[in-house]
């Protein structure tokens, strides 16, 4: 899938090979009725690190509902979703749940996507978290969860230089901290203070863009998607903000992905922070439980304006198949229902997916891993930014026009004058073709 976390590209090919071929398979997964009169529902998802979860949750539901059964297939690691669901659906199998990544994706799918407007899962929603795919008076989709993102710290390393995380509100504190780390990196035992992955261009396209573009749309995804044209107005902020990471990155920046940067590096202890989210805590997990559990935390980005808020939001949607019969899209609808409202599934959505929910009634729980818990606290006091790149990860304009522009300024091949004004010049372009 093109979506908004690329983050999936780090997933084992084998687990990915297994996916791609129950995708691609006919019978039961498409969804319909079994001989022994099961409503057999499919679900064709973009988020490849839950799928082993998604699959026990499945089973587990299908004890208690034994007249459903329930097949997950998972696509990423590598391999763009979009393309997958598009030939499911022109050759007949389409699934009966699959994922939408924003307002482009609502739009395109909007002949499949059922309204979910006045479900029970659509309605315990938080408010807010299904705009980026409401289209004519319709809500295509229902949020996953939410997400958030930032510097992903390694307190002991904070702690050991004497700097507290919290104390970090303006650039310039930042400044002031990376400097600190860098100055101390021998007896810190860090290769570097930052660990910035120039391979993936998606880091400073989608996530750190979003900081500084979406202001001018009040992080309001669907705002900018209509939008005829984008000013980049706090580009200068953008700059500084790259600059920094790659003077004081682990080099070589532009040979870096996102395996090295998490895996080899930052889980390791050899990176004191990352600009990442919540959602490396698994991989983390898996390297270094006690690591993961203990020693790490995440801080909000210092933008001009905007100090002390963490960016939060939903990349994800889950949509209902229209086509398929009434019998089908209601057990569907139900499943969705039992997954974020039901005490069971309410347990499942915090402890086997780590998500934060993007729903109402989860106000008494702890939240599964520490990442997770930041992202739920800021939540909890508002104070959050939103997410725009929603609006054009699902557009030509981030792979054709952002990314490789960021990624020639990041390898010095490229004035930012020039980067800004190709990605500006770019937007109005696509827009006016819309």
């Amino acid at each position: 899938m093109k979506l908004g976390w690329k983050k999936i590209a780090v997933v084992a090919i084998a687990t990915v090979a297994t996916t791609l071929l129950a995708a691609c398979s006919g019978g039961s997964s498409s969804g319909s009725s079994d001989d022994n009169g099961k409503t057999t529902i499919s679900i064709l998802q973009g988020k490849v690190e839950v799928n082993k979860q998604l699959k026990q949750i499945a089973k587990e539901y299908e004890k208690s509902h034994p007249n459903v059964k329930i097949t997950v297939s998972s696509i990423g690691g590598g391999t763009d979703y979009n393309p997958v669901l598009k030939t499911r659906i022109s050759s007949g199998n389409a699934p009966t749940i699959f994922s939408l990544a924003g307002p482009a994706d609502a739009k395109q799918f909007s002949a499949q996507a059922a309204d979910l407007s006045n479900t029970k899962v659509a309605k315990a929603a938080l408010a807010g978290t299904t705009s980026a795919v409401k289209r004519n008076g319709q809500t295509l989709g229902v949020p996953f969860n939410i997400e958030g993102y930032g510097f992903v710290i390694n307190k002991t390393v904070f702690q050991k230089a004497g700097i507290d995380p919290n104390s970090i509100k303006t650039y310039a504190d930042l400044q002031n901290a990376v400097q600190t780390l860098d100055s101390k990196k021998s007896e810190l035992g860090i290769k570097g203070v930052f660990a910035l992955p120039g391979k993936e261009s998606w880091v400073l396209s989608d996530h750190l863009a979003n900081l500084y573009l979406g202001q001018e749309f009040n992080g309001n995804a669907k705002k900018m998607y209509d939008s005829k044209s984008m000013k980049f107005t706090a580009n200068e902020e953008m700059k500084q903000m790259i600059d920094l990471q790659k003077q004081y990155s682990i080099k070589p920046v532009m040979q870096m992905d996102y395996s090295q940067q998490v895996n080899q590096y930052f889980s390791q202890g050899k990176a004191a922070m990352i600009q990442q989210g919540d959602w490396i805590y698994p991989t983390v997990e898996q390297i270094d439980k006690n690591f993961a559990q203990n020693e790490i935390s995440m801080i909000p980005i210092p933008v001009k304006g905007e100090e002390g808020k963490l960016p939060v939001g939903t990349s994800l949607y889950w949509a209902v198949n229209k086509k398929k019969s009434n019998k089908e899209q209601k057990a569907a609808e139900d499943f969705l229902a039992w997954l974020y409202t039901s005490d069971a599934g309410k347990k499942d959505v915090v402890n086997k997916l780590h998500f934060v929910p993007a729903y109402k009634g989860y106000d008494n729980f702890k939240m599964a891993d520490p990442l997770s818990q930041v992202v739920f606290d800021y939540s909890q006091k508002k104070q959050t930014t939103g997410w725009v790149f929603p609006a054009y990860t699902g557009t030509s304009w981030d792979p054709n026009t952002l990314q490789p522009n960021l990624q020639r300024y990041l390898a010095g091949k490229q004035s930012w004058n020039k980067t800004v004004k190709n990605a500006v010049d770019g937007w109005k372009q696509q827009q006016s073709t819309k």
